[in-house]
């Protein structure tokens, strides 16, 4: 579970629930049923208008997506791995990696063993693995532009809602009574479309984003792993090559227990 994603939901909704009661506004006023067909509604046709039915159909698992945790092999576990098949590499060969390859889950890393075990030319391996991650990246922005259109439409319809609440307030200038509730009903699909479009929508493109660098970056520290491999370098150029994708200030201590594995 993606704890931000749930914590950012939640706080909005306090936030602005409590924001309005400070206010003097009631919450009673959110009970606006034009407000949010026009809102909802409007802004789920113009994503259908925007996106074919199959980019559309993908709505539900990306927001698995926003709401789950990415399940990678964290950075410092990729660093100890990929230097420990340069050294199996080193002393038996590249072919005493296929029983490792047959076990690994990762599809990208999998694919990459198998082209360097099958003995292929190294820019080769290095383009077939960069062109997929290029392909990936152009995917997830494609997807991400979903939710970063969906941000753009739901303001301006909001606009467009107060535009028909107004309307109809000014239809009853004659019923004074009921002119300050059709001037406030028509503020609410406003409220309705900046809260979609600025507190849920373009952060979900947003995260979206930030889990796709994610993958880029271990998919990237997986290529230059592989490519090491491949190449016979020793296990400490292997990890200073791949200590380049861990933070400075993390690296140090990352070392000192790569050194105290090794003692023990």
């Amino acid at each position: 579970m993606e704890k931000s994603s749930w914590i950012g939901i939640v706080l909005a909704l306090i936030s602005i629930g409590f924001g309005m009661v400070l206010k003097g506004a009631s919450l009673a006023a959110l009970l606006n049923p034009a407000a949010a067909l026009i809102i909802f509604g409007g802004t789920t046709s113009a994503v259908f208008i925007a996106f074919s039915l199959d980019e559309v159909k993908k709505i539900p698992k990306l927001l698995k997506i926003i709401f789950s945790e990415q399940k990678f092999m964290p950075k410092k576990e990729l660093v100890e791995t990929f230097v420990n098949w340069v050294s199996i590499t080193r002393r038996e060969g590249l072919l005493s990696l296929e029983k490792q390859a047959e076990e690994l889950q990762d599809p990208f890393m999998k694919s990459g063993m198998r082209l360097i075990i099958d003995g292929n030319d190294p820019d080769f391996v290095r383009d077939v693995l960069l062109e997929d991650i290029a392909e990936m990246e152009a995917r997830h922005k494609k997807y991400a532009g979903i939710f970063t259109q969906a941000g753009t439409y739901a303001p301006t319809l909001g606009v467009l809602g107060a535009v028909v609440g107004l309307i109809a307030a000014l239809g009853n200038l004659s019923e004074v009574e009921k002119l300050g509730h059709l001037i406030s009903a028509a503020f609410v699909a406003t409220m309705f479309g900046i809260f979609l479009g600025y507190v849920v929508f373009h952060p979900f493109a947003n995260k979206l984003k930030q889990k796709s660098k994610k993958e880029v970056e271990i998919k990237l520290m997986i290529v230059e792993g592989l490519l090491s491999i491949q190449s016979g370098v020793s296990a400490n150029s292997v990890k200073q090559k791949l200590l380049i994708f861990i933070p400075n200030n993390e690296r140090e201590a990352f070392e000192e227990g790569m050194k105290e594995g090794a003692v023990s």
